[in-house]
């Protein structure tokens, strides 16, 4: 007879673990671009030529391979007609509802008995 191995279940994508890193802003500002490009049912090419870079270059900041300067920000944020301010608050709100408070890491740390300094 095989043993049977549980499976533990994912969690819910809307309650990150303590345990998990906060995800990058450069992920979440290309998830918000792409968001943000699909709405308009633009191809890479047409978002990327209207902000004056390369679709592969828009392709990796959208992925969040490339860490754009804010230059680059403003540029793709125009081509989606949005403005730099409400482009990077989406991103700050998404940022806010997805990152463990800091104050809850570090009381689940202490009481399992691991201590880090902060530097």
């Amino acid at each position: 007879m095989a043993d049977i191995v549980p499976f533990s279940r994912a969690p819910h994508p809307a309650r990150p673990r303590l345990s998990d890193p906060e995800p990058l802003w450069r992920h979440l500002l290309g998830d918000q671009l792409r968001r943000r490009r699909h709405d308009r049912d633009e191809t890479l090419t047409e978002t990327a030529e209207k902000a004056g870079v390369s679709p592969q270059y828009l392709s990796e900041v959208e992925r969040g391979r490339k860490e754009p300067s804010s230059e680059m920000i403003a540029a793709i944020a125009g081509a989606l007609d949005t403005s730099l301010i409400e482009l990077t608050s989406a991103v700050a709100d998404e940022l806010r509802s997805t990152a463990v408070p800091a104050s809850a890491a570090v009381s689940v740390s202490v009481s399992r008995g691991a201590f880090a300094l902060a530097a």
